[in-house]
């Protein structure tokens, strides 16, 4: 039996799973995408721009701005850019670049995550459809013919396809979305770990930097 044979004896769930697993594999294909162009930069990227830090902050941000293609190259960028800000603003720009920057890396999530509900949920449906009408045709006919008792057992198990189908759909689903979501875990602690040693050499540039003392206006002296 075929693929086109196996969809149109699966019965009327087939329809809205052939869309979720189209659905499905475009949101695998496209994170795929992102993914293979980043994971093996990222860390290349965050090296070059906090070694260059060490020697000259105009460099380390010129290399950034360079980078800005890449999750990591916005990300150490959007503290270097501002001009000799306190170290905590520094760090504050640090952590909402890494929160917008993480969050993105998490589209499609919500995707995933609607599909591997959802299939075994249609799949079941479509399941129990192909069963009401296979018994609907052992009460019709009656259980003493026996072509229709072997019509119905065929009934049946053509009914289990859509559970099948569902099945596969979501376990595949599941598998690439544990994938992405150990891609994102692995790339915060990057991000934390970059983020933490830029903020540590700019507070040592900081605290070497001569510091501007206000001076305080001479006392008012009222006539008498």
């Amino acid at each position: 039996m075929n693929i086109p044979e196996l969809f149109a004896r699966g019965g009327i769930a087939m329809w809205p799973l052939l869309f979720l697993s189209i659905l499905a594999l475009g949101t695998i294909i496209e994170r795929i995408w992102f993914w293979s162009r980043i994971l093996t930069r990222e860390r290349e990227v965050a090296g070059r721009v906090l070694e260059a830090a060490r020697r000259d902050w105009g460099a380390a941000a010129e290399i950034a701005q360079r980078s800005s293609g890449l999750p990591m190259g916005r990300f150490l960028y959007s503290g270097l850019k501002l001009q000799d800000p306190d170290p905590e603003v520094f760090r504050l720009a640090l952590e909402t670049s890494a929160n917008e920057e993480l969050s993105t890396m998490r589209k499609g999530d919500k995707v995933l995550e609607a599909v591997i509900a959802l299939s075994p949920l249609l799949g079941l449906f479509g399941t129990v459809v192909g069963l009401i009408t296979s018994l609907g045709a052992i009460g019709a006919t009656g259980f003493a013919q026996g072509d229709a008792t072997a019509g119905t057992a065929l009934g049946i198990a053509a009914a289990l396809i859509s559970t099948a189908a569902g099945l596969v759909i979501a376990i595949t689903s599941l598998a690439f979305y544990r994938l992405f979501s150990g891609f994102v875990f692995g790339q915060a602690k990057v991000f934390r770990q970059s983020g933490n040693e830029l903020e540590l050499l700019y507070r040592q540039d900081w605290s070497k930097r001569p510091q501007i003392t206000s001076v305080s206006a001479p006392p008012e002296v009222k006539p008498l």
